[in-house]
């Protein structure tokens, strides 16, 4: 089982920063740490999906092509 490390709180710190630059908004303080928590809480739940075992008798599913 590969086992995937969380993000530290300053490289989320980080990452937020560089995303709301990119897009050109406006640093916003007040909501800050609510949305670094929905953050961790997203990279937590996404983490646990990835680490979760899969036999070698398990196919991926096909991708649609319309």
């Amino acid at each position: 089982m590969t086992t995937i490390p969380p993000l530290r709180d300053e490289d989320r710190a980080a990452l937020l920063d560089a995303a709301t630059a990119a897009l050109g908004l406006p640093p916003e303080t007040a909501r800050r740490a609510e949305v670094l928590a929905q953050m961790k809480f997203i990279g937590d739940a996404a983490r646990s999906f990835l680490e979760f075992p899969l036999g070698d008798e398990v196919e991926i599913a096909p991708v649609f092509k319309p």
